[in-house]
Order: C-alpha cells, then structure tokens, then sequence
C-alpha cells in the first residue's frame, strides 16, 4: 500500500468523516496517519471507495489507494480518461442501486471517476436544484461538499485565512461568486496530516479543512473539472 495516497486520502476524507456524513465513526483514528487504518476505514466510505478501485484497475493495480489514484479521485489527472464512463456506471449501479435523487442514473456519456461527479450527480443536491427545489441547504452543501482552492493569507495557530470562491444560487445558475475571506483548519489539537501552510499557498479545501497544497496546475485540475461538472449537470 502507498503510505502517500494512504495519508492523502486520509487530508481529503477527514474533514466530512469528522462531521458524521461519511465513513465509519471515530475519524480522529485517521490523524494518526496509520496506513492499515486508514485503509480499513476509506473501504467504508460508500461514496469514494468504488471510484478509487475504478481507477486503481484502470492503472493496472490492486492497491486503492495508490496515491496516483487517489490524487485522481480528489484533485483530477489523466488516469480519469482511462476510465470510460459506460464502466464507471456499471459499477455505481451496484454501489449505489438505492441511492434516491442525483443524477448519475441518466449520466452514460459523462460518468467520471472524481470528487466533483460524486457531489454534483450522485448526491441528490443538485438534482433538487434543478427541479426548483430551495436553493439555501442545497447550495451550502454542494460549496462546501466539493473540493475548491483557496489562496492562504494568514497563518493563525491551527487556522489559516484563505481568499476563495464560493457557490451561490443567482439567476436559476451555481455560480463561483467574486472572492472573499474564510478561516479553515489545518490541524486540531496539534494532529495534522500536512505541514504548516504558509502566506500564498494555493490550498485545496473540503468542508472547513485544509487537505493539501496545491501546485497550479492542480489547482486548474480541480476548477476545470468542477465547472465541467456543473455545466454538464445543467448548473
């Protein structure tokens, strides 16, 4: 098993494990950064598992958790191409064959095995945007659900400031608002997955959480597969 994917996967899956959406209980176990663990613990995260063994197949290995894997599932790279979407969805028609809402179901020509798809198709949210449900739960769910890019400004203990883009609801359309302030963390209680950030850090966020530190083209990945997402979810 890759010690790096394990402890990537374990930055990116900690923050809505904590929160009780995902995963088994006891997330604080995935800071201590124990590969077996973390492992015994992403095979019960219903969402992100069946993606990451799509990819790790498309790879040509047994392991999941093979960090080019897992930097495919959360941040995006051409391991996704690998992956055709007719595949994808056969797999998700067992995995999630109760799953109500979302609309992966109709999704053949344009299943991708990343972060974004899971939120925006699988995830009922915006489906029930689409069908002029109210917007508010919806739309703060599926912003702070997805992985997004900030840019560090301050460094303040175990919290950083970060400048960053959220969704809104404008005009029947999930649009990236102008930028504006946020605090998220990037340690608790003197656990952390990933060294200090500094002032302009490009960082990826999830929820309230830092999960790693971004070279560009990553982050590129990451807002170009997002708007992809949204558009070809009619948002």
């Amino acid at each position: 098993m890759s010690h790096a994917g394990a402890l990537r996967f374990a930055r990116y899956a900690y923050p809505p494990n904590e929160l009780g959406y995902c995963g088994p209980p006891g997330a604080q176990a995935m800071l201590d950064g124990v590969e077996d663990d973390i492992e015994q613990r992403a095979r019960r995260f219903e969402g992100a598992w069946v993606y990451l063994q799509a990819l790790a197949d498309a790879l040509g290995t047994d392991d999941p958790l093979a960090d080019e894997v897992v930097e495919a599932y959360w941040i995006g790279s051409d391991l996704l191409d690998r992956v055709t979407p007719v595949a994808l969805l056969a797999r998700l028609e067992d995995r999630f064959r109760h799953q109500a809402g979302g609309t992966w179901r109709e999704s053949a020509a344009r299943a991708r095995a990343h972060h974004s798809y899971q939120v925006f198709e699988v995830y009922p949210w915006a489906a029930m945007l689409r069908a002029g449900l109210p917007a508010g739960p919806a739309v703060t769910v599926l912003d702070r659900c997805r992985i997004r890019c900030g840019v560090v400004r301050e460094v303040d203990d175990e919290w950083v400031t970060v400048t960053s883009q959220l969704l809104v609801w404008d005009a029947g359309r999930l649009r990236p608002q102008g930028q504006g302030l946020e605090r998220a963390r990037w340690s608790v209680d003197g656990r952390s997955l990933l060294a200090r950030p500094g002032p302009g850090d490009v960082v990826a966020l999830h929820w309230d959480w830092v999960c790693d530190v971004l070279s560009e083209d990553q982050a590129t990945r990451i807002r170009r597969l997002e708007q992809e997402q949204r558009v070809a979810v009619g948002l």
